[in-house]
Formats: structure tokens, C-alpha cells, sequence
């Protein structure tokens, strides 16, 4: 227990936190805390990223939601922690969205003013989408967006003094997967800490489940998940297998699946 309330965040990885608690990174000079960068994505090579449920303060972190403390190395699976890099964040169960730049989602088109379409993506405000934020777009050359259909894509605009704007292009102006997701497809939603779990590197869940029938799978950060396999029967039992997992074991997964499989 270090002075002042705080903890060094690498004692209190895998316990509970709360918000407020404040986690001090050993080693850490003020000059490597101006490094510390807000994100959801993988850790930048060298640098200490702070994930969902943290943000900076003075020479640590402050928790901003309570769950469970979490790390993940610079280049390896979560261990100890360590304040020269890698990626500290709070799993948490949260179900309401907060946008975050960068995050991939899963939006419904709900209005169609414009040039500008209008995006439910389960967040406090509708995310705005340009027509031109798709891989061909032109002035000529519109995409074929309809009112109600389903868009993946990512924020590039997300704070709390701005409204969130989406677009379905990455940096190289192409699509990699993101636009109209098919009609045909089943859409939930989970909490926001299971879909961290499935974005995993090496998800021993998605692993398992591709043991019972070929489907394709679409993950948003905001908690939504489509899925679509051969059949309608297929794409329920996939996607009851995906929302029972949250309060599953792996060995219960296991023999849930077993027994699927069986029959």
C-alpha cells in the first residue's frame, strides 16, 4: 500500500476496484505519465495504454468504473503488470455504451437527412455517418443505405463535447469488412465485458463454438453481436450458445457444447 490512499496498480491486478481508487505505476517519472495515452486498441510499442475504466491522473491511474483490474504485456497474454508498457483496464459487466474514437460498432440506421445518415449505435446520442464514408463513395456513386439497415463500422469522432460521428472506411479509404451488414443475420445484445472476452486473441469461445456449424460472426465494442449460420435453427442455437457463455464456465461451455454436439 503506497501513501496516500493508493495502490501500485500491478498489486491490485486481477482484485476489485472502485471508482476513485487511485493505482500508482512503479518506476513511473512524470515525464513517461505525459505518455499515457486513452485507448481501446492493442498497447503502441513502448507506451503504457489506458483502457476502458481508467484514465490518467498525476503519476497513475484513476478508476473511473468498478470490475475487475486487468493487464495485458506489451506484446504477450495478461500477467503482471509492469509501468514501462503494455495495457491496464477494468472488466467490468457493464451493458450502457459510452463511444470511444477508434471503437468498432454495430449501428441501425434510424434517419436519412442529407448527405447525412443518422446511426443508433446504443450509446446517449445517434452517431452521425456520411454518405461519403464508404469504400467508392462518390457525389455520383451513392452507397445503398436504407433506413433500418445495419452498419459496422468505427468512430472517428467520439468526446463528450462533439456529437459521435461513424465512418465505414479505415485509413487506407478501405471497406476491411466495415458497411451494410446482410439483412439475413440475427442481431443481440451482451454486455460490454463479453465482448472483450470474444475479441481476445485466440478466444477459446469462438474456438469452441466453430466446433458445431460454419457461421459468420460480427463483434461490435458497443455490445452488439450478428451472427448468421446455414440455417435459421443454426443462428439461434449459435447465438443462445454466445449470450449463455457470460455466466458459463469453460468447463460448463464445454460440456454444453458436447452435448450439441452429440445430438
Amino acid at each position: 500500500m503506497a501513501g496516500g490512499g493508493a495502490c501500485l496498480a500491478e498489486d491490485r491486478i486481477g482484485q476489485v476496484v472502485l471508482p476513485g481508487d487511485a493505482l500508482l505505476l512503479p518506476g513511473h517519472t512524470q515525464a513517461e505519465s505525459e505518455r499515457l495515452c486513452l485507448a481501446t486498441s492493442g498497447p503502441q510499442k513502448g507506451r503504457l495504454v489506458c483502457g476502458p475504466g481508467l484514465r490518467r491522473g498525476g503519476d497513475g491511474l484513476l478508476v473511473t468504473k468498478c470490475g475487475l483490474l486487468r493487464y495485458r504485456g506489451p506484446g504477450g497474454p495478461a500477467g503482471s503488470g509492469s509501468g514501462s508498457g503494455g495495457t491496464y483496464w477494468v472488466d467490468s459487466q457493464q451493458r450502457r455504451y459510452v463511444p470511444v474514437k477508434g471503437d468498432h460498432v454495430i449501428g441501425i440506421v434510424t434517419t436519412k437527412a442529407g448527405d447525412i445518415f443518422k446511426v443508433d449505435v446504443g450509446g446517449s446520442e445517434q452517431a452521425s455517418l456520411s454518405y461519403l464514408a464508404f469504400e467508392g463513395a462518390t457525389k455520383r456513386n451513392r452507397p445503398n443505405v436504407q433506413v433500418g439497415d445495419l452498419i459496422y463500422g468505427q468512430f472517428i469522432v467520439a468526446n463528450k463535447d462533439m456529437e459521435p460521428e461513424m465512418v465505414c472506411i479505415d485509413s487506407s479509404s478501405r471497406a476491411n469488412g466495415m458497411g451494410v451488414i446482410g439483412q439475413d443475420g440475427f442481431l443481440f445484445k451482451v454486455s460490454l465485458g463479453l465482448i472483450r472476452k470474444l475479441l481476445a486473441l485466440e478466444c477459446e469461445i469462438i474456438q469452441d463454438l466453430g466446433q458445431l456449424y460454419p457461421f459468420e460472426l460480427v463483434l461490435g465494442m458497443n455490445g452488439r453481436i450478428w451472427v448468421r449460420a446455414k440455417t435459421i435453427q443454426q443462428t439461434l442455437i449459435v447465438a443462445s450458445v454466445l449470450e449463455a457463455c457470460e455466466h458459463m464456465t469453460a468447463e460448463q461451455r464445454k460440456q454444453a457444447i458436447s452435448k450439441l454436439l452429440e445430438n
